[in-house]
């Protein structure tokens, strides 16, 4: 009896040991990123500052600022070592004009984040990529592709009210219950590293999507989570399978995902609009609202948009994606044509009221 306690007693010990060991090194992990974060925000704060003394003392004597660099930034070095030579230190002078109200700060954000958003012109889009980011936590990696990507732009095109009206409403940022202000046409898929010109299956799409499935998530945009793969659909013993299922927290309800790796088709909406049907029916709980059903394609027809049942279910939706990052010309016409779209559609919709 002593014996088999005794061979026990090691392996107890050595468990709790770990147990102990792991509860210590997350409170030591804990404390260092909350160190980090706040020595963070205050150097943030530092150069912000920094930046102010600088602009108020050279206004507009422009020969005078150079030289006040120049003696600052032998100082600076001097004492405080690299990082304050004369370019940093009239980026500093930049943050400062570009962010005047130190209150309007996201303390979220680092000096890298901030690096980035100063080379956005556009107040509009600077604030709306800032905030984004502080209340999504982006990494300086992902705020870079968000900008790369065209994001703000996609989300302003694809919205049915008014351009200035809906650039309000995302300079907010305030979460909405209407789809407009999450989804986004065409989807951004580089990150897949799947080439145009080769020949690839929808499994093939849909493979790279999980292997992916992070980075998929932030391009699908706020507040959805992953539910599942292959979801079957059984009706009177024939099987069918959604391709991908998400539920999205904001919307509260279920978004079901078919992937195409070619141009829409009417069988596609056909086959969208039953899945949707079906989680209408059997899926979705008490309290979700509608399902929303998005087909993923490389290329949309305008016509069997308008005259399939895309025109009038405000819960269907067909975008195109696209394996590469579009230059800024290539994205104008995408959402020039999709803003065409939308206008003929909200027409039509008006027409019909009257």
């Amino acid at each position: 009896m002593n014996g088999r306690n005794d061979s026990i007693q090691p392996t107890v010990t050595g468990e709790l040991n770990t147990s102990i060991y792991q509860g210590i090194r997350n409170t030591l992990a804990e404390a260092r990123s909350k160190a980090y974060s706040a020595v963070n925000s205050a150097m943030v704060e530092a150069y912000w500052e920094i930046g102010r003394q600088i602009d108020e003392a050279v206004g507009e004597r422009a020969e005078y600022g150079k030289g006040l660099l120049r003696y600052l930034a032998g100082q600076l070095t001097s004492e405080f070592g690299k990082g304050f030579d004369e370019s940093s230190l009239r980026r500093m002078r930049q943050f400062f004009k570009t962010f005047p109200i130190r209150a309007t700060l996201w303390h979220e954000l680092s000096w890298s984040h901030y690096r980035l958003l100063m080379k956005i012109e556009d107040q509009s889009r600077r604030e709306f990529y800032g905030r984004e980011c502080a209340e999504a936590a982006w990494s300086v990696r992902q705020l870079e592709r968000q900008i790369n990507s065209f994001l703000y732009e996609r989300l302003l095109a694809t919205q049915k009210s008014g351009a200035e009206s809906v650039k309000n409403e995302i300079h907010t940022l305030e979460p909405k219950n209407d789809p407009d202000y999450i989804l986004k046409d065409p989807y951004i898929l580089e990150f897949l590293d799947l080439k145009e010109n080769r020949d690839y299956h929808e499994n093939d799409l849909e493979q790279a999507l999980i292997n992916k499935l992070q980075e998929f998530l932030l391009e699908l945009g706020k507040g959805f989570s992953f539910v599942a793969r292959q979801k079957r659909i059984t009706i009177e013993g024939d099987h069918y399978y959604v391709d991908l299922v998400f539920y999205n927290y904001i919307l509260k309800c279920f978004v079901v995902i078919d992937l195409k790796a070619g141009k829409l088709t009417y069988q596609d909406v056909g086959q969208m609009d039953f899945y949707v049907r079906y989680f209408e029916d059997k899926v979705k709980l008490p309290g979700d609202n509608p399902t929303i059903g998005i087909i993923l394609c490389t290329d949309k027809n305008d016509t069997m948009a308008k005259y399939s049942v895309l025109s009038d279910n405000e819960n269907l939706f067909a975008s195109k994606y696209m394996l590469y990052l579009p230059t800024e010309e290539e994205l104008k016409h995408e959402l020039k044509r999709e803003r065409e779209l939308i206008e003929r559609q909200k027409a039509m919709d008006e027409g019909a009221d009257k």
